[in-house]
């Protein structure tokens, strides 16, 4: 005990001295994107424009020596390397660096690969964003034993994966084919959505046919990495997970929930799995909050379409000051199990 209070000091006080936050990239392997790294530097952060963002932030700034630990996040579908920036900042505070890997075929840049196909790549994806931040020499520093992963919606599907999570496109299948009306944005996505009009038959019968035709493979899809030694799941997509296969995942798991998710009905996705793990915490339940509660910064809704605008939309009353506690929660998790 002595020992770990000591440890967290020590990060703490490196955070203190070391408050501004450096990104750069590093080179991907394996024909992947390049993954960008959050650090903290003692460079001065200057105003930059990433996508629709205004972000402070010190560009290829010389990394000063943190707690030693990686974090990589797994963004969203569709999502990039700045949805994340205020978890990033809180995370580097902490003294931590943060890797965030662009996914293939399910980012902004490209979304021709949503769901199944995208989260047979995205856990592997992950291990060589630790691989390729390994090799950086300028992370040198960094020990690669202990690393932790946050992911977000699709992200948290790649999250839960890498906790020991078994799944299949067939699971994926009987679950649309059950739920087809009361968990629709989560089996098509973007595509359309119900309107309560007579064409809401023939979209969920349409739906449910194609979902039929594409996955069909009930072979039971895995990745771990033992490097990942903490993980946190938020508002995750996991209808499709085998709930015994996370009953005592292998590391710690911790949750964030959100009761006003449209796009990831809770009761579907992330409480299936609470009910089965029992060792399992819930790092925060946001009780007013809607699937792009932790999209911090969240993308103007002039970037969004229509229907991504409406299921990311924070819901009447939901108080964005609120997520600076979740992010220090999440940042206490990784502390309390990356640090001991």
């Amino acid at each position: 005990m002595i020992r770990f209070i000591v440890t967290v000091f020590l990060a703490i006080s490196a955070a203190c001295v070391q408050a501004a936050v450096g990104v750069t990239q590093v080179a991907s392997i394996e024909g992947d994107k390049p993954v960008t790294v959050y650090y903290p530097t003692t460079s001065a952060e200057t105003a930059v424009q990433r996508g629709p963002f205004k972000l402070s932030l010190a560009v290829d700034a010389e990394p000063a020596r943190g707690n030693g630990r990686l974090i990589v996040i797994s963004h969203g579908s569709g999502g990039n390397a700045w949805v994340h920036a205020d978890l990033a900042r809180a995370l580097v505070d902490a003294g931590f660096v943060v890797a965030l890997p662009m996914h293939k075929g399910d980012n902004a840049l490209d979304p021709s690969q949503p769901g199944p196909e995208s989260w047979r790549m995205r856990p592997i994806e992950v291990s060589h964003a630790i691989d390729a931040v390994g090799r950086d020499t300028r992370f040198a520093s960094l020990s690669l034993d202990k690393v932790g992963l946050y992911g977000m919606s699709a992200g948290g599907h790649t999250a839960l994966t890498l906790a020991g999570g078994r799944w299949s496109p067939a699971l994926f299948r009987d679950h649309c084919a059950q739920h087809i009306a009361e968990d629709f944005p989560a089996c098509v996505g973007l595509i359309t959505r119900l309107r309560g009009d007579f064409l809401d038959g023939p979209k969920k019968a349409l739906a449910v046919s194609a979902i039929k035709h594409r996955f069909d493979d009930a072979t039971p899809q895995s990745h771990t990495d033992p490097r990942i030694q903490a993980i946190v799941a938020g508002v995750p997509f996991a209808a499709d997970f085998d709930p015994a296969s996370l009953a005592n995942p292998a590391v710690p798991l911790g949750f964030v929930t959100a009761r006003h998710d449209q796009w990831l009905a809770p009761r579907f996705h992330s409480d299936r799995i609470l009910a089965a793990c029992k060792s399992c915490e819930l790092i925060a339940d946001l009780p007013d909050g809607g699937h792009g509660a932790l999209l911090s910064p969240l993308p103007p809704p002039e970037v969004l379409g229509d229907i991504a605008r409406d299921l990311l939309a924070d819901p009447p009353g939901f108080d964005r000051r609120q997520l600076a506690d979740v992010d220090r929660r999440i940042t206490a998790f990784f502390t309390r199990h990356l640090l001991q």
